[in-house]
């Protein structure tokens, strides 16, 4: 019987290819809680992340209601994102629907979190009306200084999940941080030009708290830091003569809420509406704010114009 002859010339080729092979085949799978982590996620992952976003452009995730296909995405699910500090009211009910094993990164850790001045506040949980308590405002994403801690605690997560393409997740991370850092500035420029006798406005809910803190403005509000409850007359009237005492120049509607009752305010006040503002979620692609980056920059220009305006 003749003897097989050995395949040298074939073996080092397999052994190039296997060598020249991607690190990782299949893309991570990364779900976000809202559009705001979404973006991040995709600026920090890139072409390394198969992404799914749970509450999409121009919605509300107070009130949000998952659907099956919710469930699924997390029962797949390599990485889960989300904001905490009770933000995502939905998702506890839906991390047990789901049966997950995928870790949840909550983005606020070792961010600079303010306090919620009302002790906690309002989700929709299957149709109700649900308190959470909590001490902490969870709207951080709208100081930049904290987007940037969110974008590194991205990074690490996937890092932790996909060894072979951390180099690229730290890559992408370093990259961005360092084009918020220059937006961050370019906001404090614009809003330091505005008079300080015209930076009070107005807003639907008390979302924007570390955007005053980062960059001098003051917002007054109906409505605490979650839209899942109604402002009563009472609290309207009340917020009627605070804008009065305080001589605020401009009323904002909010791209997640119905604009009826800040319309009803701005009338009632002698105010003109200054344009709409990004609190909880990005807009749709072909709108002003697709992206963080372009969200935080259309705020401070509506911000700003308003403010500006006489």
């Amino acid at each position: 019987m003749k003897a097989l002859r050995p395949t040298f010339g074939i073996a080092p080729l397999f052994v190039a290819i296997a060598l020249s092979a991607p690190a990782s085949a299949e893309p991570l799978r990364v779900v976000a809680s809202f559009s705001v982590i979404g973006d991040l996620a995709g600026q920090v992952g890139g072409k390394h992340i198969e992404l799914t976003t749970l509450v999409g452009p121009d919605a509300d995730a107070h009130v949000y209601e998952p659907r099956p296909a919710d469930a699924r995405a997390l029962g797949r699910a390599d990485v889960v994102l989300v904001n905490g500090l009770s933000f995502e009211g939905f998702l506890p009910r839906l991390v047990a629907a789901s049966g997950t094993s995928a870790p949840l990164v909550e983005l606020t850790e070792s961010a600079d979190i303010l306090n919620d001045p009302n002790g906690g506040h309002y989700h929709f949980d299957g149709g109700e009306a649900v308190f959470h308590a909590t001490p902490n405002d969870p709207h951080a994403w709208q100081s930049i200084a904290n987007a940037k801690v969110y974008v590194r605690n991205i990074a690490k997560a996937f890092c932790d999940a996909d060894r072979p393409n951390c180099p690229a997740y730290e890559a992408n991370a370093k990259a961005y941080g360092e084009d918020l850092s220059g937006l961050d500035a370019h906001i404090k420029r614009t809003i330091a030009a505005i008079p300080e006798d015209r930076r009070t406005g107005v807003v639907g809910h008390n979302a924007f708290r570390y955007f005053e803190r980062d960059y001098g403005v003051t917002f007054l509000s109906p409505q605490g830091v979650s839209t899942g409850s109604e402002a009563s007359a009472a609290h309207v009237a009340s917020l009627i003569r605070e804008i009065r005492d305080q001589h605020a120049v401009a009323v904002f509607a909010e791209n997640i809420s119905n604009t009826r009752l800040i319309e009803q305010i701005a009338s009632e006040a002698g105010l003109e509406l200054g344009g709409t503002l990004y609190s909880d979620a990005l807009s749709a692609a072909g709108g002003p704010a697709p992206s963080y980056a372009e969200m935080m920059r259309a705020n401070a220009r509506t911000i700003a114009t308003a403010f500006g305006s006489r």
